[in-house]
């Protein structure tokens, strides 16, 4: 099944927004229904595709059929950017200035070295597809060059599995569920649960160096992977040997996060777990968010470290995003203070030794325990934020994410600077915002930070919002921050990730693609500034 066209997921999981949350939308931030609602599908005005008919029958011969390149405007505006909310409300829009001139299904590497090659000859850029998600601009390349969504959906087997090793070869064209029950099969799991579970694909995961919820315990997706295909417009390149290798840099953090700007990832060999017998998820309650961020860095450095382990800030708290599902219900928590969300995965003895321990540290850190139910409900409802999201814009209201990542001795300004840089922007703006903030993920020596804005939409809402995303990603830098942990570059966060390496870092990343793809045509602009 695709993804809604104008939206999140599985359109029969949308749902309207509870009257109690419309009424304090319009009461603390002005919101109001918009006078239109979103274009339908089909009055959609697409261009005719650009792609020549030289260029077709190239494409087709290397994918070996006609079916797998395709040009009819559904297909093109499902390809069309990513899932952005700027994305969301310019497609709502009936906005496809960015549209693809065509969809192209390889079904293997080899044919995926094969189109790249046709790509070149015939003057066509070309951007990976795997499930869509990107919230960055990844999908949407710069320049005036005519360009094919390379989709990668048929690219769907899990190729190897080593028991004894534990590992995995996965295609890259899986999405997360279908890998997941793949391995669920043999007894493993890979531990990777991000927000965009439910549709993101292996491929992409590896491309924007992914970060599940439950890091805590699994690690990120790049930690992971041991090995990797990558096809390129100059050949492949194939990487990991052994799980550790002192024979020089290791190229696989080269390819890991390039997001398509070197190259289509193929395949990836990542290390896996047995599935856990017990999976159990509670709920902790700080005075304050200082307070809960201490907590979780005492665990995070020196142990027990739970495999989910998240803080909502007072705001996100009251709200209710700390469980997603509650949302202007009555169960929602009316409480002072902050949420922390602990989780324990394992065999059931280590899962109640480590739960104990944790226990004892979380309260000596001044956490009240606030039993099972704060984090079963957070488990029930990890994924359905996007969805809220969908029904925000539904109501007029403007809802976006944000995240970034410091060492724990900066996360204290990082946090002030960037609640302070969007409530200044937006309140400039007209639109004065809520903004809330949870510590997604946690390591020994810093954290993430994942920031949630609404506002009304104001009269252009993107054009609303651009001031705000701006002042958010200088005060990023400025407080020691980076540009993001999670979500990836694309072409938003190009122009800060730019300053973040510096000069000579972008000189290297451009020497690398000069040599990989020397005419330019995998995703012009994204991550990597053109020439």
């Amino acid at each position: 099944m695709d993804m809604l066209w104008s939206g999140w997921g599985d359109p029969a999981k949308a749902a309207p927004l509870p009257e109690t949350v419309t009424g304090l939308l319009r009461d603390l931030l002005g919101v109001r229904p918009r006078e239109t609602g979103p274009a339908s599908l089909e009055a959609i005005a697409v261009p005719e595709s650009a792609l020549s008919a030289a260029a077709r029958q190239a494409l087709a011969d290397r994918v070996g059929d006609e079916a797998y390149v395709r040009t009819d405007a559904e297909s093109r505006i499902r390809h069309t950017r990513g899932k952005s909310t700027p994305d969301l409300l310019r497609i709502r829009a009936g906005e496809v200035d960015d549209i693809p001139a065509a969809v192209v299904l390889p079904g293997s590497h080899d044919e995926v070295l094969a189109v790249l090659e046709a790509c070149a000859a015939h003057g066509l850029a070309a951007v990976p597809f795997g499930g869509g998600t990107s919230v960055v601009g990844g999908l949407t390349p710069e320049g005036k060059r005519d360009f094919v969504a390379v989709d990668l959906r048929r690219l769907d087997s899990l190729l190897a599995l080593d028991e004894i090793s534990r590992t995995a070869t996965l295609q890259v064209g899986l999405r997360a569920p279908a890998a997941e029950a793949l391995l669920n099969e043999r007894g493993f799991t890979l531990g990777h649960f991000p927000q965009s579970y439910e549709w993101a694909s292996i491929g992409g995961f590896a491309a924007a160096r992914s970060s599940g919820q439950a890091s805590a315990g699994y690690g990120r997706f790049d930690e992971m992977v041991l090995g990797l295909a990558l096809a390129t417009p100059e050949g492949t390149l194939e990487l990991g040997r052994a799980p550790r290798s002192a024979a020089g840099p290791d190229l696989r953090h080269l390819v890991l996060g390039s997001e398509g700007a070197l190259g289509v990832i193929t395949s990836v060999t990542v290390r896996i777990r047995p599935l856990p017998e017990t999976r159990v998820y509670e709920g902790w309650r700080f005075a304050s968010f200082e307070a809960g961020a201490a907590a979780l860095r005492r665990l995070a450095q020196d142990g027990p470290r739970p495999t989910v382990l998240r803080l909502s800030d007072e705001t996100e708290t009251f709200i209710g995003l700390a469980q997603p599902d509650e949302i202007g219900g009555t169960e929602a928590p009316q409480q002072a203070g902050c949420m922390a969300i602990a989780g324990y995965e394992g065999t059931a003895e280590e899962t109640a030794e480590r739960r104990a321990r944790a226990r004892e540290v979380l309260l000596a850190c001044g956490g009240e325990f606030a039993g099972e139910q704060p984090g079963e409900r957070w488990a029930h409802g990890r994924y359905n934020a996007p969805y809220l999201r969908d029904a925000l814009l539904d109501a007029g209201a403007f809802a976006e994410t944000l995240e970034t990542a410091a060492f724990w001795s900066a996360l204290p300004a990082l946090y002030d600077a960037v609640r302070g840089a969007l409530t200044d922007a937006l309140t400039e703006a007209g639109t004065p915002p809520l903004v809330m903030c949870h510590i997604s993920h946690v390591y020994e020596n810093g954290a993430s930070l994942y920031f949630t804005v609404v506002s009304a939409q104001g009269d252009d809402p993107v054009a609303h919002w651009a001031p705000a995303k701006r002042a958010a990603c200088d005060a990023i830098l400025a407080a020691g921050g980076t540009i993001s942990h999670h979500h990836g570059v694309g072409t938003d966060h190009r122009d800060w990730y730019t300053k973040e390496i510096g000069p000579v870092g972008v000189r290297i990343l451009q020497a690398v693609k000069a040599e990989v793809d020397p005419a330019g045509i995998l995703s012009p602009g994204v991550l990597i500034p053109v020439r």
